[in-house]
């Protein structure tokens, strides 16, 4: 209301401002125009104008009179108008108390509507946050509801996979067990299912054809009892660490058998709840082992009459060998002396053919003694014996001006003689079969390895042996021979072209075998031939290598 009543006063304060100014001016206009004329008549008076006179008097009287006038008539409007001011400004005061109450009464009425609406926002407030939580509680609502059917739908998902997964798991044990039954029910040995009490839960056909019983007569018995296994009475005396043990059983005949019996427990959450018996009939088995055995010993026996016949046919051979010989050279002399020079080529004929027959009972002598005149293995610097032969073999390595490369050997357990046999033989071949006007090229390298758990089940892992190679670069053979070369009497080649009996890698090949060693061939034609020979280092318990 006082805001309303300061803008009339304003105005009305305006208005008068406007009213004063003009009545100034026109207080300005009288006053300068008297000045005027007072300023005339002063200069008149002092000039001396006469003319003038008239029109100066007459001049500012009127101006004067013009200006009181209309100083009279802004002076009546000013009183007009400020009696109309003080109305207007009485009639505004007067509407300026009404519009102070009313603006008291509105601020009243505005503080209580503003109590009101802070309530109302308070209970506003009040509403929005528990519409939020309300809000929010519908979220976590919805998300739950949502994650739980997205749960249900994968549990669904789930259970569906799951289900095929069983099935197939089904078709997969029902395959197994179906396959599981042909095994057993196919298996040439007898299998059966034991209860902790000894009776039977399963029967495979083997073991009803075995024993003679039907498997319905077995289901439910005590076999072993059935079958009269005993075994402190009837086990094998001669039964080593890891062999199945021979039993006698019978039969629902009363017919025996033997038989290689084995009972394994079947474990369940750590007790035994029964076992598994495997059998199996080896009466044939048995029979040909005694007849390998008495064939083995016939042949054990008859190997050493060869070679006791061998022995000492060698020998007997000798002196008649040795007679032809030394006849031969006196009736040479004596033909020489009568110039029969026919009957000197045959006596020369014969007594070259006397020389390679003793020769070969020479070669068949050292090829006996391998294994009967053996002497004990001992330590055996390779490399010495190597070196050794070279000073045996130097005439011949100086006729045909070899190149010998050695180098360092092991030292193994072995028979020293027979070692220097192996050498040599390797040798003398390497320095023979050459081409004509060659040159021959020799060089002996070795090397030791450890065997591997793979290598041979009779030998143990880590065994060591050492392997020496002869390599030349002779004539070679094909390797179709690669075998036939280490028979006895077998040559590749005439008496013409290379000497010899065909015996010496015979006896290469016995003094391995001897030595629970192998010794192996490589060659191609024209290019040369190398020999490997392997050794077991430490000569013990150790086994022939395969």
């Amino acid at each position: 209301m006082n805001g309303l009543s300061a803008v009339s006063q304003e105005a009305v304060g305006i208005d008068s401002d406007r009213k004063i100014a003009a009545v100034r001016r026109a207080i300005s206009v009288a006053a300068s125009s008297i000045v005027l004329m007072l300023l005339a008549v002063v200069w008149e008076r002092w000039q001396g104008v006469g003319h003038l006179n008239a029109w100066l008097i007459l001049l500012p009287g009127g101006l004067l009179l013009g200006g009181v006038a209309y100083l009279q008539s802004a002076l009546a409007r000013l009183k007009s108008w400020r009696n109309h001011c003080v109305d207007q400004v009485t009639a505004a005061e007067g509407k300026t108390t009404l519009l102070q109450e009313q603006l008291s009464e509105s601020r009243s009425r505005e503080a209580s509507f503003k109590k009101e609406r802070a309530g109302l926002e308070r209970q506003v407030a009040a509403l929005k946050a528990a519409k939020d939580v309300q809000q929010e509680d519908f979220e976590k609502r919805k998300l739950a509801e949502k994650r739980l059917d997205e749960q249900r739908q994968e549990l669904v998902r789930s259970k569906n996979v799951l289900e095929v997964h069983v099935q197939e798991r089904t078709q997969k044990i029902q395959q197994l067990q179906h396959r599981y039954s042909m095994i057993l029910n196919s298996a040439g040995e007898g299998i059966c299912g034991l209860d902790i009490q000894g009776r039977a839960t399963f029967v495979n056909p083997a073991a009803a054809s075995i024993t003679g019983w039907e498997i319905e007569e077995l289901i439910g018995q005590p076999v072993l009892q059935l079958l009269n296994y005993n075994p402190a009475s009837e086990a094998s005396p001669t039964v080593g660490a890891g062999d199945v043990p021979d039993h006698v059983l019978t039969r629902k005949d009363g017919s025996t058998f033997s038989a290689e019996l084995l009972t394994n427990p079947i474990q369940e959450g750590g007790r035994a709840v029964g076992a598994v018996l495997i059998f199996r009939d080896i009466s044939e088995r048995k029979r040909a082992e005694a007849t390998l055995a008495h064939r083995a010993a016939e042949l054990t026996r008859s190997n050493a009459e060869l070679e006791q016949f061998a022995f000492v046919a060698s020998h007997d051979l000798q002196e008649p060998l040795r007679k032809i010989q030394a006849f031969g050279d006196r009736l040479k002399v004596k033909c020489n002396a009568a110039q029969l020079g026919g009957a000197v080529d045959y006596l020369e004929r014969m007594q070259n053919a006397s020389a390679r027959m003793q020769q070969l009972i020479n070669d068949l002598l050292a090829f006996s003694r391998v294994f009967q005149s053996g002497e004990p293995f001992v330590s055996v610097d390779l490399g010495l014996v190597a070196r050794e032969v070279l000073g045996d073999l130097e005439v011949r390595i100086e006729q045909t001006r070899a190149r010998i490369e050695i180098e360092p050997l092991p030292t193994v357990d072995a028979d020293p003689t027979q070692m220097r046999q192996l050498i040599q033989n390797l040798l003398s071949n390497a320095l023979k079969f050459q081409p004509a006007n060659q040159v021959p090229e020799i060089k002996v390298s070795a090397r030791q390895f450890a065997v591997g758990e793979n290598f041979a089940p009779e030998i143990p892992a880590g065994t060591q042996y050492c392997e020496f190679v002869v390599q030349d670069n002779g004539i070679g053979f094909e390797a179709v021979y690669a075998e036939k070369i280490f028979a006895v009497f077998q040559r590749l080649h005439g008496r013409t072209e290379y000497e010899g009996t065909g015996v010496g890698l015979a006896v290469c090949r016995r003094i391995t075998d001897r030595h629970s060693g192998t010794i192996a061939v490589r060659s191609t034609p024209g290019q040369g031939t190398a020999f490997t020979v392997t050794l077991p280092i430490r000569h013990g318990s150790t086994a022939p290598l395969a």
